[in-house]
């Protein structure tokens, strides 16, 4: 879903629609010059073709196909409250740390998300590592440092995944928790199939005989063959009643 829009959106750069300056987040041009779209297109900015770019658009579909088919099989509501649960709150460390492109920080959220719920998995860093899934994000922001790039993005991607994990995972199941991260009832009613109703009851008309079962009726009675509402059970009495109508 967010690769969908985040490699269309960096050909439009390369062919020089549009700019990263049209696209990152400034807070003063979002609320005084009204660019709302600013808090979208900053997610969708993963930097110019090259190494890091392609490499966060591995993790990016990787990571997110692996949840969407796993721990949020047939919850696409979930999954998608978990998107915007991230993004608002990736949104509201930027307005204090001054960052410009979150779509780093929403890839490490995913990834962090992914490595603990799957804790016994065994991963493999270029054939250099071996480490269980939970040590995964560490991993990339250690490798992300020796890119020469900022941690900032990555540490702000890992605390927003530990925050969802932690109140979606771990605070219910705490002697005395409860569920503090709730669905809305409207993107359930958009997302996800309707839930079967237990007391429901199936018409006339779902009883109604096949249009194979009528065709071997036809076929039976165009042979002169008895059907099974034809067949009468022999009723007490009428072996006896031929018995002594054989002669002795």
């Amino acid at each position: 879903m967010v690769l969908q829009t985040g490699y269309p959106s960096r050909v439009h750069q390369q062919l020089e629609f549009i700019t990263p300056f049209q696209l990152y987040f400034n807070p003063d041009l979002i609320f005084r010059k009204y660019q709302f779209w600013r808090l979208i297109t900053n997610f969708l900015f993963f930097g110019p073709l090259g190494f890091s770019f392609f490499f966060n658009m591995i993790f990016l579909y990787r990571y997110c196909r692996m949840l969407e088919e796993g721990s949020f099989r047939g919850r696409t509501a979930d999954f998608i409250f978990m998107f915007l649960f991230g993004g608002v709150l990736m949104t509201l460390f930027g307005f204090f740390g001054s960052l410009f492109f979150l779509g780093q920080a929403f890839t490490i959220m995913l990834v962090y998300v992914w490595s603990r719920r799957n804790p016994f998995v065994r991963m493999n860093f270029f054939g250099l590592l071996n480490f269980q899934a939970p040590f995964l994000p560490w991993v990339l922001m250690g490798f992300s440092l020796l890119l020469g790039n900022s941690i900032i993005i990555d540490l702000l991607g890992i605390a927003v995944g530990h925050t969802y994990y932690f109140l979606e995972d771990v605070f219910p199941n705490q002697p005395g928790g409860r569920k503090l991260l709730s669905t809305p009832a409207f993107l359930k009613a958009i997302f996800d199939a309707p839930e079967e109703d237990p007391n429901y009851q199936p018409l006339v008309e779902d009883h109604l005989p096949t249009p194979e079962t009528s065709e071997a009726r036809q076929s039976a009675v165009a042979q002169d063959v008895p059907t099974e509402d034809q067949i009468e059970e022999p009723q007490e009495g009428d072996g006896q009643h031929q018995q002594d109508q054989n002669p002795q």
